[in-house]
């Protein structure tokens, strides 16, 4: 598939679940917390359905995100499902971590062999605050038994926020000196009703380079959107995505389908278009005109100009 601008479509955010365990105040409204606002996510079958159609039609990538996919039940088994599809060369997840101890192993069994795992901070009290309750502890953990199970890469995404964390990113790159990860420092993004940030709270991804000049670029994978580089005899990498001040519009090869079986041709459009409910030719077309709908670029994006989206994050997963 081909959008208007000749940019090859091949991979397909898949969000599962507009629930989740934690309640950042980045990502989610406080009285959003516990709740499923769609409250009718879709099935196993659905989304084998729908990911189907798209791999039939040259989707090979396939990333499980939410809310937090680990609180559904049926993670393993429709993590699985989604693995097999005849065309899918390529199934990650990106999870807050905390439920993923227990679950690891069954996951990689399953077909996950690549995941993202979310870390702002690596101070307990901090973790707390942003994520309105979480446990630190628990992410560690997360991390550790994805590392435990032979998943690779293992990625730990930190949303650079002045004022919060811009004094851990040190501390953050460093862990690639002593594991092998890769720490993604991700720009913040005004998006959805959620706490509301202050100008300095929206700092560029420059300031890492900044802080650790040590810093060595490497060539950039195919279909990433981060700038990758590590620190001296490292086993893991640093990554700057920076959709503010160096967006990457030219290069989005991506669609997402929500919860409740909306496709986004784009993650800071209004737009959505419904593929839930339609079957075989219907839905490869609808899959199709999605992808027609592919902007350009995306609005600008600042402190003061925010996300044309009409939901959250915890709602689109990323």
């Amino acid at each position: 598939m081909q959008d208007l601008y000749g940019r090859k479509i091949e991979y397909l955010r898949v969000s599962v679940t507009d629930a989740c365990n934690l309640c950042c105040s980045y990502c989610m409204p406080e009285d959003a917390r516990g709740k499923c606002p769609c409250k009718n996510s879709m099935s196993i079958d659905e989304f084998h359905e729908i990911a189907s159609a798209a791999a039939k039609l040259g989707v090979k990538k396939l990333r499980i995100t939410g809310g937090e996919p680990l609180v559904r039940s049926d993670i393993v088994e429709l993590s699985r499902a989604l693995a097999q599809i005849p065309g899918i060369e390529d199934i990650a997840m990106t999870t807050n971590g905390t439920l993923l101890a227990d679950k690891a192993e069954a996951l990689f069994e399953a077909g996950i062999h690549r995941i993202n795992i979310s870390l702002d901070t690596l101070d307990a009290r901090k973790y707390s605050e942003i994520t309105r309750g979480g446990r630190l502890a628990d992410a560690i953990s997360g991390i550790k038994a994805a590392l435990e199970a032979g998943m690779k890469p293992v990625k730990i995404n930190s949303v650079l926020i002045g004022g919060f964390n811009d004094d851990e990113i040190e501390a953050l790159a460093r862990l690639t000196e002593y594991y092998p990860v890769d720490v993604r420092f991700i720009e913040l993004m005004p998006i959805g009703h959620t706490a509301p940030y202050g100008e300095n709270a929206y700092i560029p991804n420059s300031v890492v380079l900044e802080k650790l000049p040590e810093l060595r670029e490497l060539e950039s994978e195919k279909g990433t959107v981060a700038r990758l580089y590590s620190l001296p005899d490292a086993k893991g990498r640093v990554g700057l995505i920076s959709p503010l001040s160096n967006h990457f519009c030219s290069q989005c090869n991506r669609l997402r389908l929500t919860a409740d079986g909306c496709l986004k041709p784009c993650l800071h459009s209004a737009e959505e278009i419904n593929v839930r409910g339609l079957h075989g030719d219907e839905l490869e077309q609808t899959i199709l005109t999605a992808v027609s709908h592919k902007p350009k670029m995306h609005v600008e994006l600042s402190a003061t100009e925010r996300s044309e989206s009409q939901r959250s994050m915890y709602r689109i997963g990323g």
